[in-house]
């Protein structure tokens, strides 16, 4: 009997109807008796109950009102996670406010666009360097006006009109404004707007999604629809929250009573790995091609011995785990062997994730099934998924339905058709009203019919698995005609250690080529154990023999592509690709445009006769 998702999304939406609510009711309900939140911003854990983490949220609401937010007035959140990030948020929605997250590594430039476009006169910011670049946006801005620091040990310029959180919670408390709230409060409702994300914008200037509170809420049912979250289930926000991803699974984890912890630092993941062990996060796939590539790399360099027992222990892992996904027998011998090689080998590579992790959902780009499979193997369920900003999600794998490769398969509520040109265009309650202050662009993201287009190719299997093939605007076309696909070239090279970054060059051009960015710890250490000598970055990567691995690695991991997709030439560069020089978006995506104008001559190079 086909499950009505339709009818069971109508009762949840009744019984949750907008996130402001929704933090209230768990505030009510396990007041002191649990905790809510932690982050760490200085070193050690702070715990928040769910009494402590309402109140401060009705501080920040009640100090909101008193500057004079309206209802869906935007105010805007610039700062990496912390537990006051969710303050400012859910505050924001408790007065019928618009949130507006800006990425915590965007330049103050990024911020000034986004300021001026939402109209943002209240902002909130998190570290030094984020109040820095607000006060100079506010001096030129005609619409920022308040500036709300999270951090107290941020060194400001106190005034009426920048101010610490505890400071603003505090004046939430003095003013009261108890009928002006409850007023709001009674107000709220699904279709309230919620928030504008502003894409990253990997071409053109960002454009602000709008999402209701009905749409989060779609995308929380869907989610986690096949993945029941118990009360004493941690979740680390390790991506940013001004992510669609991270915000929808965290919002998803306190609206089932789980509890939500936040890394504010991506360079100390495993730190903060080890430390919260959570049982669920999500993540993105150049973590996952990191910690793969040191393993394979630490193996490839250990004795014959070891790489026996590494493969066969990961063998008996792959055959445990399959028959565990699909609910076949296990029986006492291979339950045994597993046993043995999770004390030996597949526990080490579990410990990595604090060793308690149930679910790590994965998105955001192209992805490795060979590396899933690995990780599913050594018994780390990792999900991959798929979405847009725009609609969200609309694939996802669950625990029974994971197959690798694939973005797992269509999620409920969600429509997905394939159009005549091999477009994915997908439909849901989850899908953004549109573009702020954009109606042309919107326009041009709808069909006649009002599906999305997510300008991306794939197609469904037999089995229901969604799988994405090429980026439409990312494909190119050599002068040849052949169109080539550069994030499939870049992923497979990114399985490697000894890859940083890599931008895969050929649009209009005779062959594929491509500029790498290698990474220079394990590069060094590489250099070392074959006594090659260097005194600076640029000799080391000159060095013939390093051209020379890089070749042999590069036609190792190409070896099944087309003779069209394959790389003739490359050129090692001393310089990552960085947000700051726009290079590359806040989610990491690469630029293409500007990169291929900011190494021209380099690239001009490669196709010299």
């Amino acid at each position: 009997m086909a499950v009505d998702y339709s009818k069971e999304f109508d009762r949840f939406l009744e019984r949750e109807k907008h996130l402001g609510l929704m933090v209230r009711s768990r505030a009510k309900k396990y007041g002191d008796k649990k905790v809510a939140v932690r982050h760490k911003p200085h070193g050690e854990w702070i715990s928040y109950s769910w009494a402590r983490f309402g109140t401060m949220i009705e501080s920040t609401a009640r100090a909101l009102l008193d500057a004079g937010a309206k209802e869906r007035e935007m105010v805007g959140i610039f700062a990496a996670n912390s537990v006051w990030w969710a303050v400012a948020d859910y505050a924001c929605f408790t007065i019928r406010a618009c949130s507006v997250p800006v990425y915590a590594t965007n330049s103050a430039k990024e911020l000034e666009y986004i300021v001026n476009d939402a109209q943002i006169r209240i902002l909130f910011t998190g570290d030094q360097e984020q109040y820095e670049k607000a006060m100079v946006v506010k001096k030129t801005s005609k619409f920022l006006k308040k500036i709300v620091v999270f951090d107290p040990v941020v060194k400001i310029q106190k005034s009426d009109d920048v101010m610490y959180l505890d400071d603003f919670m505090a004046l939430g408390v003095k003013v009261g404004r108890d009928k002006e709230l409850g007023e709001r409060i009674a107000k709220l409702d699904s279709e309230d707007l919620s928030t504008l994300i502003y894409t990253s914008g990997t071409t053109g200037e960002p454009k602000g999604v709008m999402l209701t509170h009905k749409n989060w809420l779609a995308m929380l049912f869907a989610t986690g629809y096949y993945i029941p979250i118990i009360e004493t289930d941690v979740n680390l926000a390790f991506l940013p929250l001004s992510h669609v991803f991270e915000r929808a699974w965290s919002y998803f984890i306190s609206c089932n009573n789980g509890q939500v912890e936040y890394c504010h630092d991506t360079k100390a993941i495993l730190e903060f790995l080890r430390e919260s062990r959570p049982h669920y996060m999500c993540s993105v796939p150049r973590m996952w091609e990191k910690v793969y590539a040191t393993v394979q790399d630490g193996i490839a360099n250990a004795p014959e011995k070891k790489q026996k027992i590494f493969k066969w222990a990961m063998a008996v892992g792959g055959e445990y785990q399959g028959r565990k996904r699909d609910r076949k027998f296990i029986g006492p011998w291979l339950g045994l062997k597993h046993k043995l090689a999770y004390t030996l080998v597949l526990k080490k590579i579990k410990s990595i994730f604090g060793g308690r992790g149930k679910v790590f959902n994965c998105g955001g780009s192209a992805f490795s099934g060979e590396i899933s499979e690995f990780f599913f193997n050594a018994g780390v369920l990792l999900l991959q998924g798929y979405g847009m900003t725009e609609c969200f999600v609309i694939s996802v794998a669950n625990p029974e339905h994971n197959k690798f490769g694939t973005c797992g398969p269509v999620v409920p509520l969600m429509q997905v058709r394939i159009s005549p040109e091999g477009e994915i265009q997908a439909k849901s309650p989850s899908m953004m009203s549109g573009y702020w202050n954009k109606p042309e662009l919107s326009k041009e993201m709808f069909t006649e019919d009002g599906w999305i287009k997510t300008g991306d190719v794939g197609f469904i299997d037999d089995e229901g698995y969604l799988t994405i093939t090429d980026r439409i605007k990312d494909l190119f076309k050599t002068s040849g005609g052949k169109y080539v696909s550069p994030q499939q070239i870049e992923t497979l090279l990114k399985e490697d250690i000894y890859f940083e970054q890599v931008a895969a060059i050929g649009d209009q051009r005779k062959f594929v080529t491509a500029l790498i960015v290698p990474a220079l710890d394990p590069l060094s250490n590489w250099a070392k154990r074959n006594n090659i000598s260097f005194s600076s970055r640029e000799e080391l990567l000159k060095n013939p023999e390093v051209i020379k691995m890089y070749r042999e690695k590069i036609d190792h991991y190409t070896r099944d592509l087309g003779q069209v997709e394959k790389i003739k030439k490359f050129t090692l560069l001393g310089k990552e690709f960085t947000q700051e020089d726009g290079e590359i978006t806040a989610t990491q995506k690469i630029r293409r445009k500007i990169i291929n104008q900011r190494y021209k001559d380099v690239i001009d190079a490669m196709y010299a006769e």
